[in-house]
């Protein structure tokens, strides 16, 4: 049995594409160590950016260059063509991201025609990302035909949740059809929940708040998910940077009415409306960047401050109600990149919750840095924590964890 591994990860976002490379070894007690980790970053916007470092090189800066991709077709084939250039690491597997496997699949997979034919049926639950993943999965299978390849996914992590977060008030066979609420942002919850553990034992009634282009918060109890703000899909739960987050039912009808479009019509604009033009963007009249629409709101203009508010309010109300669901909280954990690298959007959605005990301290939230940070002040009853998310780390560990078990279930030849 090989003992160790190293996987090519790929993580696409709405406009960016993340890969690295890991070597890892189930039988170290060692963190993975990582190989290569690149990003192709700003795509459709003419000026993208792709940043590569090859670590443990003698030139083993990171580098960057501008890059002129203006559609996800050239943007797969920048990064096939650097992860197979001369000098990168050899790898023996690929894992990819995938928001929404729907209904089927409940578990992470090693990918199949079978696996393959259940995510395209699964790409209309997220079509704001697993249309230009199963994209990215043909181009990358075609490229590396001789390479297993796997498929790690969101949900898994939140299979945990009670049925009475899961099911929705609606007849009966709408459940049969795979209609529940799925929640998302499970590798990222993984992750942080693995991180706490290796510390030692983690925090019993915890919330997690991945704060990036995309927002969740996940209730848990003893490290297991038991509720999550998304549902469906991941345009539901809290605001978001082009997402809407939750909203009354009613709405999207009147909606769907005030357009006076053919039904395939107006279904599509409503999707474009809620994943794509809506949320703080939509409020604030700006591109999808808080720290612009930060310094926007600083400056006294207004539109950018009533985003900023019915934003953090939205993950204040999701923290507090999950705060009284669970009789308490003994950590609240921020992550993601606003969660990691915002102390004033993190200010503004702690202080509101001093009420419950949630003390936050003003002094280590203006200067978390890089890794696990306590920012809690000491009269706090709840910890408070900034923990980066670990997703590419977590789809590398399931690789090899599959892959293993794979060459375990191989019957050997004498």
């Amino acid at each position: 049995m090989v003992r160790k591994m190293q996987i090519l990860v790929v993580n696409s976002g709405s406009s960016s594409i993340k890969f690295s490379v890991f070597a890892v070894d189930q039988h170290d007690a060692t963190e993975p160590q990582v190989l290569v980790d690149g990003q192709l970053s700003g795509i459709g916007g003419g000026d993208a950016t792709l940043s590569v470092h090859v670590v443990h090189q003698p030139t083993s800066a990171p580098t960057k260059s501008n890059v002129g991709i203006h559609n996800l077709e050239q943007a797969i084939s920048t990064v096939l063509d650097t992860v197979s250039a001369t000098g990168m690491p050899v790898f023996q597997a690929v894992g990819y991201r995938v928001v929404h496997p729907g209904p089927k699949l409940r578990r992470h997979q090693r990918i199949t025609p079978e696996v393959l034919q259940d995510l395209e049926a699964a790409a209309v639950f997220a079509p704001l990302h697993d249309p230009q993943t199963l994209q990215m999965i043909h181009a990358f299978m075609s490229r590396f035909p001789r390479l297993p390849h796997y498929a790690c996914f969101d949900t898994v992590f939140h299979q945990t949740m009670p049925e009475e977060a899961t099911t929705y008030p609606l007849p009966p066979h709408y459940a049969e059809q795979g209609v529940r609420r799925y929640g998302f942002h499970g590798l990222s919850c993984e992750s942080i929940v693995r991180q706490l553990q290796r510390r030692g034992q983690p925090p019993k009634r915890m919330v997690i708040a991945h704060l990036g282009s995309g927002c969740s918060v996940t209730a848990l109890v003893d490290g297991l998910s038991v509720d999550n703000t998304m549902g469906f899909t991941p345009t539901g739960g809290v605001v978001m940077g082009t997402r809407s987050g939750d909203l009354d039912p009613g709405l999207v009808l009147y909606l769907l009415r005030d357009l006076k479009q053919p039904s395939s019509e107006g279904i599509s604009a409503i999707e474009t409306l809620l994943n794509h033009t809506s949320g703080v963007a939509a409020l604030s009249g700006m591109p999808n960047d808080v720290k612009a629409i930060r310094k926007a709101a600083n400056e006294g203009q207004p539109r950018a401050t009533l985003a900023l508010k019915i934003f953090t309010r939205s993950i204040t109300r999701a923290i507090g109600g999950f705060c009284w669901l669970l009789g308490g909280l003994d950590a609240i954990v921020l992550t993601g990149g606003i969660g990691e690298h915002d102390p004033q959007t993190r200010a503004q959605i702690l202080t509101s919750l001093d009420g419950l005990g949630v003390v936050l301290d003003a002094s280590r939230n203006q200067s978390a840095a890089a890794g696990i940070q306590q920012i809690s002040a000491q009269a706090s009853n709840t910890s408070i924590l900034v923990v980066p998310a670990q997703e590419d780390l977590m789809i590398a560990l399931h690789v090899e964890r599959m892959a293993q078990r794979k060459a375990n279930e191989t019957p050997r030849i004498s």
